[in-house]
């Protein structure tokens, strides 16, 4: 098991990274062809919420690269010792919506840093805050959480999870593939090869298949809840990872509006709760 060093980990805390945007529309283009969305974004229109995954993007050179895909840690994020990383949730907070084409910023600073101990090993927390801002006004604020654990040396069974509600106004079956996989890797730089190397994701990371990512699930979510509530307006979204979705067998994204919010989910071909999430309204 990796010793932990949490105060040395710790001194992460309060750093502060900037990126500038100019929000080129290819990006948001290539998505929306790549989910059959249907007419393309063009410069001046409103960016959908969970687009904003696809810029401010952190680009790490080859040579600061960790076998997995991802950068390097120890520049932003804090060099935690233990080599498996997961996007485990996000709040996001919605001031205004961005418009494409023109120059945005994001402000991120490392808020906290803990370790805790789970029936898979230790585990190590990071969360991170975000502020978008577009024309000097305040857009988005979301806070992230990572965590970062044990590396499995061998095959282990997923763990037993929740069954999934079964009450949705709305299901759509969705089969994932490796194209889309790949596409959305590319499209927001994301190297970690659970995503599209399978040979990578089943011999060293012992998963059975592919790994669907989290904000791509999420995305998924909010698209399939705009398409049946078009005239809806979000002022807030949250989303939590509770089970791995691979791209072995179908899945499903629900939702059921709840008075003044939606309840959004994903379940696996299993009936199993994958991603948790609630969409407030204005």
């Amino acid at each position: 098991m990796s010793e932990i060093d949490i105060d040395h980990l710790r001194q992460w805390v309060g750093r502060e990274r900037v990126l500038v945007d100019d929000l080129h529309p290819f990006r948001a283009q290539a998505l929306a062809s790549a989910l059959d969305r249907g007419a393309a974004p063009k410069a001046g229109d409103l960016l959908p919420l969970g687009w904003q995954w696809l810029y401010f993007l952190d680009a790490p050179a080859g040579s600061n690269t960790s076998p997995d895909g991802h950068a390097e840690l120890g520049n932003f994020l804090p060099p935690t010792p233990l080599p498996r990383r997961m996007w485990a949730a996000s709040e996001i907070y919605i001031e205004r919506p961005f418009r494409l084409g023109a120059v945005a910023t994001r402000r991120s600073v490392l808020r906290s840093v803990d370790a805790k101990s789970g029936t898979s090993g230790s585990l190590v927390f990071v969360t991170v805050d975000h502020e978008f801002s577009q024309d000097a006004k305040l857009c988005l604020r979301e806070k992230q959480s990572i965590v970062y654990c044990e590396m499995p040396t061998g095959p282990v069974p997923i763990a037993q999870g929740v069954a999934a509600r079964t009450d949705a106004d709305w299901s759509r079956t969705i089969m994932p593939d490796p194209v889309l996989l790949f596409r959305y890797s590319a499209l927001t730089y994301n190297g970690h090869r659970i995503h599209y190397d399978r040979q990578y994701a089943m011999e060293h990371e012992f998963y059975p298949a592919l790994v669907v990512h989290g904000p791509l699930l999420a995305t998924l979510l909010l698209e399939f809840a705009s398409a049946h509530m078009p005239n809806a307006r979000f002022t807030a979204f949250q989303f939590r990872a509770v089970r791995p979705t691979f791209d072995s067998h179908p899945f499903t994204v629900n939702g059921k509006r709840e008075g003044a919010s939606v309840k959004l989910w994903s379940a696996d071909h299993q009936g199993q709760l994958c991603l948790s999430a609630t969409a407030t309204l204005a």
